[in-house]
């Protein structure tokens, strides 16, 4: 069974917000109580939140449905109801939100960040809140709104702050065992680490993580081996280290070619999923050049064996020839390790500083109005009439047609935001076939103008309106 996850599609389910409540107040001796239907209670959001003890994405693996909690009904005697509950999803630091279609939503970097992935629904209000001038006592309340229901990816980008690439076998994982607490698995066949591994290293003063990314073999750009899976937590890293085997048993293979090839892989991994800009939810999050352009050491290891060595010296001078630190190292008898983590320390360090000193941090408000766009109306012939907008299809979600006073309602609603004008002005005439909606989804109306919808008009009794009489 899977133990270690970094990618998963996630369906998420935002709480219904609890419908409102239609109630008068009854009370001996007082007749007119008045109305006291109170407002239901707010669905549940599906929150998002970066957790130090989750370092996969398994658990979503396993049960990929997440519902938050309905909001509740409010009740008479101005009882509003009680909120759904939220919940709290932990991801690993570093994991992205994506829609289906690959947009990033939010880059989660730091232990707490916080995303609300699905909004729950508001509550309905109650009828003691609707009652004005003209409706003293309203016989109706609206209706509570559905939460957010979504599906997202979330992909887990490791952040570390130095890479160890390099083929399958060549003692990545032997060398961050030697050079931190990390204790992946270590045996001598190819493809032993199938999970990246995370290390932090101290050098001096100095303290910085180390990732051991599973290895890389030709063509992994393009999904073969494991490298695919894995090149993707590569991308945070400020500093890249190619680990080459200098006693490799292979025929046809040597740390200068074993480079080359890593270097072309990271290229190509640039090209095809490396995007132009990053979006981040995080402002403190730093931002990184194409793989191919970050700082890079050069690891010759396993000097330990004689023949390793030799080798070591001979290539060395090809790398300083093209401007690469190289350091001889070997995992197993730790040779050379001090002078190693002391150089990746130096450059993290100057990644660190060449970063815009963080400013504090301040949350700026800016909420968009109520509704958004307020509507449209298109014209699609045969005097029938399309009416789209965020705030006219809110308030269908919020009537209760079974209510003629909620459907009269409706109609002032309508008018006052200017509907009946824009559809005389389109040229719509007694009735006419009017959808609040899209073309595949809507309600349709019969729209009759000398209904006089948004008047002083006289309501009948509660719950009932006089323009729906015989309708």
């Amino acid at each position: 069974m899977a133990e270690f996850v970094d990618r998963v599609v996630l369906h998420v389910a935002a709480g219904n917000g609890g419908n409102g409540c239609a109630s008068v107040h009854r009370e001996k001796f007082k007749p007119l109580g008045g109305p006291d239907g109170a407002n239901g209670g707010r669905g549940g959001d599906v929150v998002l939140e970066v957790d130090p003890n989750t370092a996969s994405l398994l658990d979503y693996h396993r049960r990929p449905h997440r519902r938050a909690g309905n909001g509740r009904p409010g009740q008479g005697s101005l009882r509003t109801g009680a909120d759904g509950a939220t919940i709290v999803l932990p991801v690993p630091n570093g994991t992205v939100v994506k829609t289906l279609d690959g947009e990033v939503l939010a880059d989660l970097i730091g232990i707490g960040t916080r995303y609300v992935v699905a909004a729950g629904g508001r509550g309905g209000l109650g009828n003691a809140a609707l009652a004005g001038a003209k409706r003293k006592a309203p016989g109706f309340a609206l209706l509570g709104e559905p939460g957010v229901v979504l599906d997202v990816v979330l992909e887990l980008k490791t952040v570390a702050d130095v890479a160890l690439v390099g083929f399958p076998s060549a003692g990545k994982s032997s060398l961050i065992a030697a050079i931190s607490a990390a204790r992946p698995k270590i045996a001598d066949y190819p493809f032993t680490t199938l999970v990246p591994n995370l290390g932090v290293v101290s050098a001096g003063e100095r303290t910085f993580t180390v990732a051991d990314v599973p290895g890389l073999i030709a063509g992994a750009s393009e999904g073969r081996g494991l490298g695919l899976e894995f090149l993707r937590h590569i991308e945070r890293a400020s500093t890249i280290v190619h680990v080459l085997d200098c006693a490799t048993p292979e025929s046809g293979r040597d740390p200068i070619s074993d480079f080359e090839v890593i270097e072309r892989e990271l290229a190509a991994y640039d090209t095809l999923f490396i995007e132009p800009a990053h979006h981040s939810s995080s402002a403190a999050a730093p931002s990184y050049a194409a793989l191919s352009d970050r700082p890079r050491l050069v690891v010759l290891n396993k000097i330990d064996v004689p023949d390793a060595r030799d080798l070591a010296e001979l290539v060395r001078s090809e790398f300083e020839r093209r401007g690469l630190d190289v350091y001889e190292v070997s995992a197993a008898s730790h040779e050379g390790l001090r002078d190693l983590t002391f150089a990746m320390a130096e450059m993290v360090e100057a990644h660190r500083a060449a970063q815009p000193p963080e400013e504090p941090t301040r949350i700026v408000l800016r909420p968009e109005p109520v509704g958004g766009v307020e509507f449209e109306v298109k014209d699609l012939g045969d005097n029938t009439y399309l009416i789209t907008g965020e705030k006219p299809l809110r308030w269908l979600r919020q009537t209760d047609f079974g209510n003629d006073e909620a459907v009269g309602y409706l109609a002032d609603r309508l008018a006052r935001l200017g509907v009946e004008e824009r559809l005389t002005r389109a040229g719509a005439t007694a009735g006419a076939t009017v959808l609040i909606g899209t073309e595949d989804d809507s309600v349709v109306f019969d729209w009759e103008p000398d209904l006089a919808a948004g008047s002083d008009h006289v309501l009948g009794a509660r719950g009932t309106d006089s323009r729906l009489e015989g309708r």
